[in-house]
């Protein structure tokens, strides 16, 4: 790729592509390709005057040894980007806001004052036309009061004050649809799929397979607790289905044979198996988009309060405009006070700041689903915690595999991987990652795996003992103590009992059972976070009350991590439901209740709180009905989003004070005849648009992460 330096300060380098403009997907191409290098830390793409400009870590020299070999041509074809990426967007509104900048000046500048007044009375028509609506309703609302303001301008051949009126208008009206669109498709990409293997139906066999190389036709297997990757026709089986990423309903939906299945959705119970109707990731996006536009999660309750009082305050303007005419007979001291609103700046300022914040979040890699959730975040007294791949490190490794009866290890932990490949969880995970450490493929020996939620995974293998299509079935078993010794009733092989009071107590334990006796019992480590005792001190310092730990652990490994992180409370041994139980107590209570989980067992205590935050590389369903999703890396996010939060909404409260003692002003002002009716309309309007626009800065300061 041919480019020439431009600019370049240590760490920082600005070249220009020895080529034409380059199209938006170019530039989306090159944006993505160069962001996932190694040493890159920020990449910006101007695409119209093809120039790019790189902040970068180590050697110059290599950097721009890179550059020189890629091939923008290759790249097109081999890097996926998303179908949206937010760039033409962004193109669109720029330039719709130049043009209305340049149409202004220039009809200012060049047009004639007939002219003027005519292209007024033009635009003023769409304004008088939506006052009207309003009023045919029954209504007496923000639209009311402008057409008013523009008419009674317009009545006193005050060309110029009506035109700036509109002016204002139409720019604040053309930052509110692009902040709220550009917040809503990057809130859109952040909950779009990020799935890179399915399993694939071949033959009669599941092959794991890369989503990429997926194609309409293909038959797909979904198990339990997995996101359904693309739209499909269920061909067979049968399983409860979450649609409420893309519905909104709680309830989970039957799907059968014949039925239709969504991407992005989530098999609560059972497994499907489905063929691809559509490979593509366009319709899942625009689908998320009309979901978030059209669902009333996007609002808290500070916009909802702004905008019916924003509505409530417009037949008190137009009182006190006639109440000012009445006492004065002062037609210019009752227009000042027209001209002036509370409505404007309310509906504008406040939602602008919660879609920005949302935004904010999303920067920190903080996935937040709705308004609504930040301002239950920064109420919030009390915050539930559950373990395993929460406050403990979220890749737990297989310490040790203890057999039993004889078993070989290394088989007992390839049959274990075989089963626990199926269901994504930090555990699960350890397994199968120590089986691929000790190169022990396998193909499946089992049939159809059965979740338990919170107990453990049953299925059947064949006896290797038994003679051809004779082969017996062998119930095994992998899970907790509970699910295998006291649900299942298994037992210890004669003579292991002492082999099996001597497993070492720090690690969590996965027992596994063959025809009802134990046969391995693999030790997992699972090492807490370093930074889980710091963050739970932050966030009491942050103003919550009550820190709390549930797990379905043991009470002696439960109490030895609940006293290293110094939480309030902790509970052991613990069910799906009793997570949730426990949550809606608190809420009974009168307290506001985060829940912070990563498995499929947390789902039902992340729906029943105010905010459900999921660890994006949990368990899939966990992450779809999430309020709140953040990244794995490590839980100063918590800390971040906390932080975000409360200053949102002390924001909000600031947004209110400044937008009512700066309009009470202006009113009070005008009334007794120290602004003119065109000095109040502009103050107005350029303090709406401030408010506005600072309402769209960043509530953490440059490099602050709490």
């Amino acid at each position: 790729m041919r480019f020439v330096i431009k600019h370049e300060i240590r760490g920082r380098l600005r070249i220009h592509l020895c080529r034409q403009p380059l199209t938006i997907h170019q530039a989306d191409v090159l944006d993505q390709h160069l962001s996932a290098l190694p040493g890159i830390q920020k990449v910006r793409i101007y695409d119209r005057t093809a120039d790019v400009v790189i902040l970068y870590t180590g050697e110059r020299e290599q950097l721009t040894g890179t550059l020189q070999r890629l091939s923008l041509a290759r790249l097109e074809k081999s890097v996926q980007v998303p179908a949206d990426s937010g760039r033409q967007l962004n193109r669109e509104y720029k330039e719709k806001l130049v043009q209305r900048l340049l149409a202004r000046a220039a009809q200012k500048v060049l047009f004639p004052a007939p002219l003027r007044a005519a292209c007024t009375l033009c635009r003023a028509a769409g304004y008088l036309v939506k006052g009207l609506r309003c009023l045919a309703k029954g209504q007496l609302q923000v639209e009311v009061l402008d057409a008013t303001a523009i008419s009674v301008s317009l009545l006193r051949r005050d060309f110029d004050t009506a035109g700036s009126i509109m002016f204002l208008l139409g720019i604040g009206e053309l930052l509110e649809e692009w902040t709220h669109k550009k917040s809503v498709g990057d809130l859109a990409r952040s909950m779009s799929l990020n799935i890179n293997k399915v399993w694939l139906n071949v033959d009669g066999a599941q092959v794991l397979t890369a989503a990429s190389r997926i194609v309409p036709g293909d038959q797909i297997t979904v198990h339990m607790g997995n996101v359904i990757p693309f739209d499909g026709e269920v061909v067979s089986g049968e399983a409860m289905v979450n649609q409420a990423a893309l519905t909104g309903e709680s309830m989970p939906v039957k799907k059968e044979a014949g039925a239709s299945v969504y991407a992005g959705t989530a098999v609560e119970e059972g497994e499907i198996t489905f063929r691809v109707k559509s490979a593509a990731g366009d319709t899942r996006f625009e689908r998320i988009v009309t979901m978030i536009e059209d669902s009333e999660k996007l609002k808290s309750t500070a916009e909802g309060q702004a905008a019916n009082l924003a509505d409530a305050l417009v037949p008190w303007s137009l009182a006190g405009t006639a109440l000012t005419w009445l006492l004065t007979r002062n037609a210019n001291r009752a227009i000042s006070i027209l001209m002036v609103d509370f409505s404007c700046a309310l509906k504008l300022a406040m939602p602008l700041a919660v879609l920005s914040a949302m935004r904010e979040a999303g920067n920190h890699h903080i996935t937040v689903k709705g308004g609504k959730y930040l301002e239950a975040v920064a109420e919030a007294e009390t915050i539930v915690f559950d373990k395993t791949g929460t406050l403990t490190k979220a890749c737990p490794v297989v310490a040790e595999v203890v057999a039993f009866g004889g078993q070989d290890p290394d088989e007992m932990l390839r049959l274990a991987a075989c089963l626990e490949e199926h269901f994504p969880h930090s555990m699960a995970k350890a397994v199968v990652d120590e089986a691929v450490r000790r190169k022990l493929d396998h193909e499946e020996m089992h049939s159809k795996v059965d979740y338990i939620v919170a107990h453990g995974i049953a299925s059947y293998v064949k006896d290797s003992s038994g003679e051809g299509a004779g082969k017996k079935a062998t119930r095994v078993i992998i899970g907790s103590y509970h699910f295998v010794f006291e649900d299942e009733g298994c037992r210890i092989p004669d003579g292991d009992e002492a082999l099996f009071e001597q497993l070492k107590p720090e690690y969590s334990h996965l027992y596994l059972a063959i025809g009802g006796i134990l046969a391995a019992v693999i030790c997992i480590q699972d090492p807490i976070r370093p930074e889980a005792a710091q963050v739970i001190r932050k966030l009491k310092e942050l103003g919550i009350k009550k820190t709390v730990m549930m797990t379905g652990d043991s009470e002696r490994t439960a109490r030895a991590v609940a006293w290293q992180i110094g939480v309030d409370e902790y509970d052991s041994e613990v069910l799906p439901e009793d997570k949730a139980g426990f949550v809606e107590e608190e809420k009974r209570r009168g307290r506001k209740v985060i829940m912070i989980g990563d498995g499929i067992n947390d789902s039902p205590a992340l729906s029943a709180s105010d905010a459900g935050i999921a660890i994006s590389e949990g368990a899939a369903i966990a992450r779809e009905i999430a309020d709140i999703t953040i990244s794995e890396n490590d839980l100063y996010q918590l800390i971040v989003l906390r932080t975000i939060s409360s200053r949102l909404m002390a924001r909000i409260q600031q947004n209110y004070r400044q937008v009512i003692g700066f309009n009470l002003g202006l009113i009070l002002l005008g009334a007794f005849g120290v602004l003119q009716p065109a000095v109040s309309a502009l103050l107005h309007n350029t303090s709406t648009l401030v408010i506005s626009l600072k309402s769209m800065t960043n509530l953490l300061e440059e490099g602050e992460e709490a």
